[in-house]
């Protein structure tokens, strides 16, 4: 498959996770106002180490501090190459917020990490519970404050959030979490 029906798979995957998943089951209530009206832009990196990585996350957090947010408020830095590793995923976030600080963007935009395998602290792999951050491939979300707290102000239970996916994700189960279709497709060797 060519780089670029690839990187439409990978995107066409993603949105299909955000739609089903995380619009679907409400784990984030702000996520389908952004979405609707297409604010959300999906980055696939071709990144293959967390260097160049690093420079395509650093021109991202860029790239959205600058741009209008009524045309991209979040995006989603999709990394299908890179950190597929989850403990070299949570290694790699350490160097997120170093990014944050030395680009003079935290306070004004923030990352959220999802990963297939991912596990919250003090819990099982097999918790039912870490599915609420668990996507098809490592994503990094960057997010605006702004946006966010502004999103709370309409949402004046935004700190139950967290609680109330746990009770979702348990009432679902594995059996209907993967009934949502949203794992990524096993790639085929040539």
């Amino acid at each position: 498959m060519n780089p670029a029906a690839r990187h439409l798979e990978i995107i066409t995957v993603t949105r299909g996770w955000l739609e089903r998943a995380v619009i679907g089951l409400n784990l984030c209530p702000f996520a389908k106002s952004v979405h609707v009206k297409g604010q959300v832009r999906y980055v696939v990196s071709a990144a293959q180490t967390g260097n160049s990585l690093l420079d395509d996350l650093e021109r991202e957090l860029k790239f959205l501090a600058e741009a209008a947010p009524a045309e991209v408020d979040t995006t989603l830095l999709i990394m299908p190459g890179v950190l597929i590793d989850f403990a070299d995923f949570t290694d790699f976030l350490d160097l997120v917020e170093v990014v944050l600080r030395t680009q003079g963007l935290a306070g004004i935009l923030q990352v959220a990490s999802f990963h297939p395998d991912y596990v919250f602290a003090d819990t099982a792999p097999d918790d039912i519970t870490n599915y609420t951050n668990r996507a098809p491939y490592p994503i990094l979300h960057l997010l605006r404050e702004a946006s966010l707290t502004k999103a709370t102000t309409v949402f004046p239970d935004a700190a139950d959030i967290y609680q109330r996916n746990m009770t979702t994700l348990r009432m679902l189960g594995l059996e209907g979490w993967r009934a949502l279709d949203v794992a990524a497709p096993v790639q085929q060797k040539p």
